[in-house]
């Protein structure tokens, strides 16, 4: 029987535009603690291999206590570990996978071309991207000898891309040989797949740098006991990005975005989206309410103008032409974007006319 932790997209150093400097800086420092997550991971459940399946670094340029933190926490784990460069972190002569700073244990695939490494439980195939895209199938014509050991494969490419991402189909992996094929490249958990007789997984980015990039993120812990594969993911991020929504029609706004924000927890990454219908929301009150519950928490106003803002609408007023102008306009808006900003639009507009002249 085989342990394998299985890991992807780490992608240290990520900027964290989206953040605070401050912030940003935190997460940094909270992505190299993910390491250290690891290592540990690896040593208590007794893992035989660690796969790391490449864009472990955001670009090719690393902050040097992260690269330091990286070479050692994957030297204190006491199994192999084998890296497959990506398209981010590809290998050429001046990265740093060409430093000396690797602890035996860990063996870097720095070709194009498919190679193999034997150990005492397995043979490990892999290969590396060598710029920042790849036109070609790293699987093409590839199929793993019967050797009597499982074949593995740790690999960064795209499963039925179309991009230049090293695209491979799932007819190359059922045609592969392989028991198991560790990729890299989609920030999302795929769980556990089959194509003919290999079983593939992308085990996601263990720390979410976005809100495209929502809920627990972690590592894989896959099994290989004979033909039989087996995974379990493990959740290791120390913050989730979410994206809520919050209904304000017929409610106080404070209280509905506290109520909406109550059972999560403080330590996560939020965006609320203010929903319903309701007069313009005063977002920095409300963001100062939400402040205290979310390590970080931004709102976008998606709220509709109430109906009865619209009772005007026949007048022969000012107030009614613009309304019944504004009506056209939103009902032509071609987005939910540009219908809120239109909506906005007609609540400052009533504002103005309100304390103005109301006779054509």
């Amino acid at each position: 029987m085989l342990h394998i932790l299985h890991a992807a997209d780490l992608h240290l150093d990520a900027p964290f535009a989206a953040l605070t400097a401050d912030q940003a800086r935190q997460r940094r420092a909270e992505q190299r603690l993910l390491l250290e997550k690891l290592a540990d991971t690896a040593s208590e459940r007794g893992a035989d291999l660690v796969l790391l399946s490449g864009d472990l670094l955001d670009d090719r340029q690393t902050y040097r206590e992260t690269a330091q933190a990286l070479a050692a926490a994957l030297g204190r784990i006491p199994a192999p570990v084998l890296i497959a460069p990506g398209n981010h972190d590809f290998y050429q002569a001046s990265s740093l996978y060409s430093a000396p700073i690797w602890p035996e244990n860990v063996r870097i695939f720095r070709e194009g071309a498919v190679r193999s490494v034997e150990l005492p439980g397995c043979t490990v195939y892999g290969c590396a991207f060598t710029g920042p895209a790849r036109d070609d199938s790293p699987l093409a014509g590839f199929r793993a000898p019967d050797t009597g050991k499982p074949g593995i494969m740790v690999l960064h490419a795209d499963v039925e891309g179309t991009g230049r991402y090293a695209s491979i189909s799932r007819e190359e992996i059922a045609a592969s040989g392989l028991t198991y094929l560790a990729l890299g490249h989609i920030h999302a958990c795929s769980g556990l797949q089959r194509a003919g007789d290999t079983y593939w997984a992308y085990p996601g980015c263990p720390e979410g740098r976005g809100f495209d990039e929502p809920g627990d993120k972690g590592a894989l812990w896959v099994t290989v006991d004979g033909p039989a594969v087996t995974a379990e993911f493990l959740p290791l991020c120390a913050r989730r990005y979410e994206v809520l929504t919050c209904d304000l029609t017929g409610k106080a706004p404070v209280q509905a975005v506290a109520d909406s924000l109550a059972p999560g927890s403080r330590e996560d990454i939020c965006r609320l989206i203010l929903t319903g219908e309701s007069d313009a929301p005063d977002l920095a009150a409300l963001t100062r309410t939400a402040a205290p519950l979310r390590w970080s928490v931004t709102l976008r106003d998606r709220t509709r103008v109430p109906r009865d803002l619209w009772a005007r609408e026949r007048e022969d007023s000012l107030t009614g032409l613009f309304l019944r102008d504004m009506r056209r306009r939103i009902d032509a808006a071609g987005d939910d974007g540009e219908r809120s900003v239109l909506e906005q639009a007609v609540r400052f507009g009533l504002a103005a006319l309100e304390n103005g002249e109301d006779t054509p």
